[in-house]
């Protein structure tokens, strides 16, 4: 799956969600912003896809970006999906500036039928215990 085809996977997901006005804006000069819409409460959200390796992170100089794009899109609600994990700091920092983080497992969550909004209870947490984690990186850390 390309970065564009991700992209328009996640924008899909928040249509079936009952998001409304979904539109993909990802590409060059796109100010930090993947998708922009509103949520079925009316809030404006924007949305950052990170379609990363399976062994690689997401760090937190990665979601200031996002947190830039959502005072330049002036949304109510900023979501970060990414294909991998958020390092420790990263989950923080989404925590502290109330992102949406869909991680990993989240994503696959997600994509099962799962509800955007339901995963704002989870927020980035539950990547899994150590073992997981140690499995994990087994898997793909090549």
């Amino acid at each position: 799956m390309t970065g564009t085809e991700f992209e328009e996977l996640v924008a899909s997901l928040c249509r079936r969600d009952g998001c409304t006005e979904v539109r993909r804006v990802g590409g060059s000069h796109d100010n930090g912003a993947d998708v922009l819409g509103r949520l079925p409460d009316g809030r404006t959200m924007v949305v950052q896809c990170k379609r990363y390796a399976p062994s690689s992170t997401i760090a937190s100089r990665e979601l200031r970006d996002l947190l830039g794009a959502k005072v330049h899109f002036r949304a109510d609600v900023a979501v970060v999906v990414t294909t991998t994990r958020f390092t420790r700091p990263s989950e923080k920092f989404a925590v502290e500036h109330e992102f949406l983080a869909v991680h990993r497992d989240h994503l696959g969550l997600w994509n099962n039928g799962t509800s955007l909004l339901s995963l704002s209870g989870v927020n980035g947490h539950g990547q899994g215990d150590s073992r997981h984690r140690a499995h994990w990186k087994q898997a793909y850390d090549k």
